[in-house]
């Protein structure tokens, strides 16, 4: 029972809705209802369209990283995965060429992928080393770069297969750039030069009539200064921009290499010849014909070999400074230092952080010297030690690094 006094609710007399009223009522939250799933629906269809544009503007540089890793892999006798594989790479053919170039004739290798025979172009050129275009690290390299889309041209430098550092290099170079132009469909082309070529081909970049044909150029374990080089050869150390000197035991090749150029200035004209049997053969890694040509000598000229070989001793030390003093001039003119202040074609710079062939302060001096705007990466990397992918201890940040670096180069070889 309620208390006293208080008073009943009132009962209400509103009439329960219409049928035709609820009905308009549930379309209409059904129209709300679909238009809300209409909305999300376009809005994962506007952010799925962005995906794809993105991935798609973003693939030529992804598909870089990709090719780089086939690449390295590659170069380093290592298993490319299939996945991988079947993504960037593809058969290629190699084409034995003489090029009519205005300085002379000149053999080359072209090779090019098989399904994109007008794809753009590379021109990849050899260190010093007896075996040129066949040396089997560049013909591996080159294999490999064609493989991932790339049409590779490898001139033969004719001097620096024959261990000569001379100024007719740069002007091959050029001209080789000049003649992979013209076969680009006049389009430039990218130069990638190994070891001392790299430093020749900056040097070809700089003069004005091979530029125009010059996309960029990429130097791998290059001289700036051939007289510092020569210098380090002597004494293990070579002077970093910043005023600290870099201490390693330098390779026997490069003094050798000094002294094979100009033997007449170590041993007497009269046993120029039998000793010089005796350095080529070492140089060119026959130890059969190196063992003739030794068995072949007087016990004075063995002596004088013997002297030569041992490129740590102060007296061969001595004789390579004299020869340096005379030659400075010639030294000054395969040497990139004093030329690049000035270079507006694009440069990319890697040395290998162990190089006892040519110190990676070499690579330091080039990128002190270079414009902002035309340095576009450098990179000196414990992965490679002069050419080789055998350095000591790098990190996977290091192989990262790396694999980045020549995702660079392959993208901007691509792009038009």
């Amino acid at each position: 029972m309620r208390p006293a006094g208080e008073s009943l609710p009132p009962i209400s007399h509103r009439r329960p809705p219409s049928p035709s009223k609820t009905a308009r009522l549930a379309a209409q939250l059904r129209r709300q209802r679909l238009a809300k799933s209409s909305s999300a629906r376009a809005r994962q269809l506007i952010f799925l369209a962005l995906l794809v544009l993105l991935l798609w503007l973003g693939w030529p540089f992804a598909r870089a990283h990709l090719q780089s890793v086939a690449v390295l892999d590659l170069v380093a006798n290592k298993p490319v995965p299939w996945l991988l594989h079947r993504l960037v790479t593809e058969p290629i053919q190699t084409q034995e060429l003489q090029l009519s170039l205005p300085s002379g004739t000149v053999r080359a290798r072209l090779y090019v992928p098989s399904g994109h025979p007008k794809a753009p172009a590379l021109i990849v050129l050899h260190g010093v080393h007896y075996l040129g275009i066949d040396e089997p690290r560049l013909v591996t390299f080159s294999s490999a770069i064609a493989s991932c889309g790339l049409r590779v041209l490898t001139p033969e430098l004719p001097d620096i297969k024959d261990y000569h550092i001379g100024a007719n290099s740069i002007t091959t170079i050029g001209e080789s750039a000049q003649w992979m132009a013209r076969a680009n469909g006049g389009h430039p082309v990218g130069v990638l030069g190994l070891s001392f070529s790299g430093g020749l081909s900056l040097l070809a970049a700089a003069n004005p009539e091979f530029r125009p044909s010059i996309k960029f150029v990429v130097a791998v374990g290059s001289q700036d200064e051939m007289a510092r080089v020569a210098q380090y050869y002597r004494t293990g150390e070579d002077i970093q921009p910043n005023g600290t000197e870099e201490i390693l035991p330098p390779h026997e090749y490069g003094a050798l290499v000094l002294e094979y150029e100009h033997l007449d200035e170590f041993v007497p004209a009269r046993d120029l010849s039998a000793i010089r049997a005796v350095l080529r053969a070492h140089l060119y890694q026959d130890p059969t014909a190196e063992k003739i040509a030794l068995a072949r000598l007087t016990p004075s000229q063995s002596s004088e070999a013997t002297q030569l070989m041992d490129t740590a001793s102060p007296a061969t030390r001595a004789a390579l400074a004299r020869a340096g003093a005379r030659h400075i001039q010639d030294m000054a003119g395969v040497s990139p230092h004093g030329h690049l202040a000035h270079l507006t074609t694009p440069v990319y710079l890697l040395h290998g952080e162990g190089d006892n062939v040519i110190p990676s302060a070499e690579t330091e001096w080039m990128e002190a010297e270079l414009p902002s705007e035309t340095l576009k990466a450098a990179l000196i990397s414990p992965v490679l030690s002069h050419l080789n992918l055998d350095g000591a201890g790098p990190s996977a940040l290091d192989h990262v690094r790396l694999v980045h670096f020549f995702a660079m180069i392959l993208h901007a070889a691509e792009a038009r």
